[in-house]
């Protein structure tokens, strides 16, 4: 297939990023190197393919050496695309070659693929390359053999395992088997997880064949999985056990087995209405749908800041007492679920009862409460993160419960989010993303003479009146601001990204920032690119905005080499800090133009809450 090469008559189409070192090719042929000592003052030497256009599932299998120190990974580029996304990763010398295999996911979009070879500092340190090969279809596929014989130990286990997959994926997995002393050896087949949990998916029924048996099994793969193929002997006259023939299919061996389910019937953000959420009586309701207006004093929902959330005990609702319960819909069982949701405390005297959350059945009876609100906390929007599995359909049932109205505050939810898997399993900040939890994603600082610094922090900045509580992405993660009191009225500070690769398609950029205190200055966004002096401004807020965390969307073309920039200057006093979080970049034009147009300052209604 188009972007394979054994590196015998030449690259191939491959060539080497100007922009790095350079990979070379061995004098003698098959393969193709890059040597620390011939990198000068680069780090690194990317090989890039051909640009290949192969709309179905794909592997790529590299045979690889790393001597040394160092790494080698290899990224996907999308056509139209600002950034590469990294598929894989190895960082261990050998003495010999090593055999990857990775899938190549299926797209409309033409792409190419990306060699990042980066050996260590000093003498000694390479990465080569011996053969790069596509092949149509998943990398699921070997053909293997183990024997008794080769045991040393009593039960013994000998382990196959497929490489990672990328992307969810969900069909039939088959492959043939020939065993040989059944009675002596255990064969098995299971999943595993990247927490390293185990799933049994099938064992033989059977202990004789009659030479290949074929079997076929129905696999749903959410999030990243390996197969493990499993034997374990009980002596050294075990017999053997043989595969071939490994396949996967995206469709299903049995036409009775369940299509994949998508659990995001039971998302919801509230702006468009409570989606399939309901109370249970409408006379009594408790939770109501609201919105604030961007003001100094009440804090507004999380998805955009001036969008809609569910609140509790409002002041449609006050009365003595309450219990208000709020159903979502049922989703099936045997299924692991990631609950994501975020909250919000005001006022409350006493947090017990607060805010629960049930899992109910189809009876109606509630099965278990999964989680409940500790204590009070700031009032900032806090993430929750909850992993749970029924074996019967259930349904989410929030519930707040007022006894004493005296004690009772305002709680309010938003942007509910429901997944298949643990909630442990994440796929980390992918190319275009940063959410400051685990360091600043390759940002620049501009040091200048004039110019301060961002910082990154957690929790509430140190001046009054000023700043967040807490970050964004979960009410005590990590953000960037400017702290004023560091800072000269009119100072600047500048945070680039690393330099963006371009592209012929409109580009989206979302955040969230912060501009909250009566001396606020200025927050912009600018484009850099090498062939101007001047930046260019995509967008701006000046003066204080809200207390809330607000959304931006900004659209922008670029199809050269570039940087955005986000840009703080200081205002007249202390009370100036600004703040950002939960970067994205992604394909534009941006969906929703809500923030597009230029805003500043307040409503005239300062405090008001709408239904």
């Amino acid at each position: 297939m188009p972007g394979s090469c054994n590196f015998e008559l030449g690259t191939c189409g491959y060539t080497s990023d100007p922009e790095y070192g350079s990979w070379s090719m061995n004098e003698e042929g098959h393969l193709i190197t890059v040597d620390s000592a011939f990198l000068h003052d680069q780090k690194q030497a990317v090989l890039v393919s051909p640009v290949l256009d192969q709309q179905e599932w794909s592997c790529v299998r590299l045979v690889y050496q790393i001597t040394g120190q160092g790494s080698l990974q290899l990224h996907l580029r999308p056509d139209r695309d600002n950034f590469d996304y990294r598929l894989w990763n190895a960082n261990k010398s050998s003495d010999s070659w090593l055999i990857a295999s990775v899938d190549l996911p299926n797209t409309t979009i033409p792409y190419r693929i990306l060699l990042e070879g980066r050996p260590g500092s000093g003498f000694g340190n390479s990465v080569a390359i011996f053969e790069i090969h596509i092949v149509p279809g998943y990398c699921i596929g070997h053909h293997m053999y183990v024997d008794s014989v080769y045991a040393k130990h009593f039960q013994e286990v000998a382990k196959l395992t497929s490489p990672m997959t990328t992307e969810p994926m969900a069909g039939c997995l088959s492959f043939y088997y020939h065993r040989d002393q059944e009675r002596g050896n255990i064969f098995s087949v299971f999943t595993r997880d990247q927490l390293g949990h185990y799933e049994e998916l099938w064992t033989p029924e059977v202990y004789a064949t009659a030479g290949w048996s074929l079997v076929g099994i129905d696999i749903k793969a959410p999030h990243p999985l390996e197969v493990v193929f499993e034997v374990a002997f009980n002596s050294a006259r075990g017999g053997y056990v043989a595969i071939d023939d490994i396949s996967f299919s995206p469709e299903f061996c049995y036409t009775d087995t369940e299509p994949s389910f998508d659990p995001s019937m039971a998302n919801c953000d509230f702006e468009d209405g409570l989606c399939l959420y309901y109370q249970e009586r409408v006379e009594s309701k408790v939770w109501s749908r609201v919105s604030v207006k961007p003001n100094a004093y009440r804090i507004g929902d999380h998805t955009t800041g001036t969008g809609c959330f569910l609140l509790a005990n409002t002041r449609f609702t006050s009365r003595p007492g309450y219990m208000g319960r709020l159903h979502g819909p049922f989703l099936p069982g045997n299924h692991k679920y990631c609950l994501r949701f975020y909250y919000l405390l005001h006022g409350f005297k006493k947090a017990d009862n607060a805010l629960v959350l049930y899992i109910y059945d189809e009876n109606n009876v509630a099965q278990e409460k999964v989680w409940s609100l500790a204590d009070t906390s700031r009032a900032v929007w806090t993430k929750v993160e909850i992993t749970y599995m029924k074996p019967m359909r259930s349904k989410l049932v929030f519930a707040s419960i007022c006894k004493n109205f005296w004690e009772c505050g305002l709680v309010a939810i938003d942007d509910i989010t429901v997944s298949l898997g643990d909630c442990r399993i994440t796929t980390g900040s992918f190319s275009g993303q940063c959410d400051f939890e685990s360091g600043v994603c390759g940002y620049i600082q501009e040091k200048k003479i004039d110019k301060a610094d961002w910082l990154r922090v957690r929790g509430h900045t140190p001046t009054s009146y000023t700043g967040p509580r807490g970050d964004h992405t979960t009410g005590v993660g990590y953000f960037m601001y400017i702290e004023a009191s560091l800072m000269r009225p009119g100072h600047k500070a500048r945070l680039l990204t690393s330099d963006l690769r371009g592209s012929l398609s409109p580009q989206c950029l979302i955040f969230y920032y912060h501009m909250y205190g009566s001396g606020t200055g200025i927050l912009s966004v600018l484009l850099h690119h090498g062939s101007t002096e001047r930046d260019t401004l995509l967008w701006r807020r000046r003066g204080e905005q809200s207390v809330s965390w607000m959304r931006a969307m900004v659209d922008y073309h670029c199809d050269v080499r570039h940087q955005i920039i986000f840009e703080a200057i200081r205002g007249p006093s202390l009370r100036s800090d600004i703040a950002i979080d939960d970067i994205h970049f992604k394909s534009g034009p941006c969906e929703d133009p809500g923030d597009i147009t230029p805003y500043s300052g307040f409503s005239e209604y300062f405090n008001e809450i709408e239904n």
